[in-house]
C-alpha cells in the first residue's frame, strides 16, 4: 500500500483549444486566483465601470453570447490594465491583503488591517477609492470603522 500518489495532469482536457475568429480581438487570461481577484474587486469595479456596464448591457440585451465577446474582452484588458497598476504600484500591499485573505477563508473582517493599508496605497497612487455599493446614507462604511462588530 502506498501513501503517496503522483498528480495526474492532463493538459488542456477542459480548455476549448478551437482558435477564435478574427473579427474577436485578443486578449491573454487574468490568471489570478480568487484570493487576489477579490482583493482589488471594489476597485476593479470603480476602474472598469464603463467596460463591464457595456458588457452587461450587452449581455442582457441578447441571448447569443458570441455577440459580447468584444465588450467582453475590453473587461478583461481592462482588468489586465489595473493588475498591471497595482504590481507596479502598491504590490507589497496588495499582496499582504489577498494572503491574509487566503489564509483567513476569504473572510474579510479577519483582514481589515492589511485591507486599510492597500486601501490608502491604492488612493495616493492611482486615485481610486472603496466603495460598497448601497452603504446607506450618512453612515461610516464598514472597512472604515475603528472597531467594526459583527452582529
Amino acid at each position: 500500500m502506498t501513501t503517496h500518489r503522483e498528480g495526474l495532469f492532463v493538459e488542456g482536457l477542459w480548455v476549448d483549444q478551437s482558435p477564435l475568429p478574427d473579427s474577436i480581438p485578443k486578449v491573454a487570461e487574468v490568471g489570478l486566483t480568487s484570493a487576489p481577484l477579490e482583493s482589488m474587486a471594489f476597485h476593479f469595479a470603480q476602474y472598469c465601470k464603463p467596460y463591464s456596464e457595456d458588457f452587461m448591457l450587452c449581455k442582457n440585451g441578447t441571448q447569443d453570447p458570441e455577440k459580447c465577446l468584444k465588450e467582453g474582452r475590453r473587461v478583461t484588458r481592462c482588468a489586465l490594465d489595473l493588475i498591471n497598476k497595482l504590481k507596479a504600484n502598491c504590490d507589497a500591499e496588495w499582496k499582504q491583503h489577498w494572503e491574509c485573505l487566503d489564509r483567513k477563508n476569504h473572510h474579510l473582517w479577519q483582514c481589515r488591517t492589511q485591507e486599510k493599508s492597500f486601501n490608502d496605497c491604492v488612493f495616493n497612487k492611482l486615485g481610486l477609492t472603496k466603495t460598497i455599493p448601497e452603504t446607506p446614507e450618512g453612515q461610516i462604511p464598514i472597512h472604515l470603522k475603528q472597531n467594526p462588530s459583527m452582529k
